[in-house]
């Protein structure tokens, strides 16, 4: 390239899970060409998964102003610009900063005809390579060291703070997700966390707490079931539950996460966080499918039925089943095998 590079931005606006997809960007533009300065572009609400990466030098957080945004952008005066977000506003941006660019491919179409017609379509490459092959034109390639993720050392959760029956181990369960067709009902929860049957960590924000309460109240110990005590343990029951639903900060759930002895989660931003700590993950999936954002770079199973035509119902998920029977959670057998712990 004939003018020299002395600064990029990358930009990705949204959400949890595609933020920490493009950390394995950040960090091979840093160590492949060290004496450039890399800039990354966010969502207010998301400063936390960025702010913290040692890769980048500074984070520029969009507001209730785009026009703000370009302001403080053109003054940076930017040499080249990744955009791996690639919609209207970023169109805007880049039309605006008026330097040299490269976008990733986000199979729009393909995505969407494979939603809604019986096509079988080949295999897409992982969102990770597709945003890596926006640095080709740079002479950066992939390192082939995964995903990263940086908790602020505030956040690390002190072990004190879980019940006693948590504190050598646990398994957690990132519950939550963007869309009704993405999450388990709850009489699925349960047989899932039944059959984990170790004491489980519910991972999730405040939305999700009253479920994690369902499950923390079917599973708890009373005086009305001690009569059941000795049955239970003689079929080694020993699923408990405490709900984190809510009651941590993404740190701290990142934190749990990362001491977790195994993951289990729908097709939400935490699955990825938990690749970026090389855990073993069960993934989850109901109305969409992991053609294009399965766990990267980790070991993992994927927990879904593949039984039925009308999977995937959309690309993004659905706040209701079109077909009113929502069997692709119903009837996900949840087959998986954990050892003895």
């Amino acid at each position: 390239m004939k003018k020299e590079i002395k600064k990029i931005l990358v930009i990705r606006f949204s959400s949890i899970g595609d933020i920490v997809l493009t950390s394995p960007v950040v960090r091979c533009l840093k160590l492949q060409m060290p004496k450039v300065k890399i800039h990354f572009c966010t969502k207010e609400q998301y400063k936390y998964l960025v702010d913290k990466n040692p890769y980048i030098d500074k984070v520029h957080l969009l507001g209730n102003s785009l026009d703000k945004l370009k302001t403080d952008l053109k003054v940076e005066n930017f040499d080249y610009i990744l955009d791996l977000h690639n919609n209207i506003r970023t169109f805007l941006l880049k039309l605006s900063l008026r330097v040299k660019s490269k976008t990733y491919n986000k199979l729009r179409l393909q995505r969407q005809l494979l939603a809604t017609l019986p096509l079988s379509l080949p295999k897409p490459n992982h969102v990770v390579d597709r945003y890596m092959k926006t640095m080709e034109e740079l002479g950066i390639s992939y390192d082939g060291e995964g995903l990263d993720f940086f908790i602020d050392k505030k956040d690390e959760v002190e072990n004190d703070w879980l019940p006693k029956s948590h504190r050598d181990g646990y398994v957690a369960f990132a519950m939550g997700g963007t869309a009704f067709s993405k999450m388990l009902p709850i009489e699925k929860m349960i047989e899932l966390c039944d059959k984990i049957n170790r004491p489980i960590i519910l991972i999730g924000g405040k939305e999700d707490f009253e479920n994690g309460e369902r499950l923390v109240n079917f599973f708890n110990k009373s005086k009305y079931n001690d009569p059941l005590e000795e049955g239970l343990k003689a079929l080694n029951k020993k699923t408990q539950i405490f709900n984190g639903c809510g009651k941590f900060n993404l740190g701290q759930s990142a934190f749990l996460v990362k001491n977790s002895d195994v993951v289990f989660s729908h097709d939400t931003g935490f699955a990825h966080i938990s690749a970026a700590f090389k855990k073993i993950i069960f993934s989850i999936w109901g109305g969409t499918v992991p053609l294009y954002f399965y766990p990267f770079e980790t070991r993992f199973t994927i927990l879904e039925n593949k039984n039925l035509k009308c999977r995937p119902c959309s690309k993004n998920g659905r706040n209701s089943c079109p077909k009113k029977h929502f069997k692709c959670m119903k009837e996900n057998p949840l087959d998986f095998y954990l050892p003895e712990s």
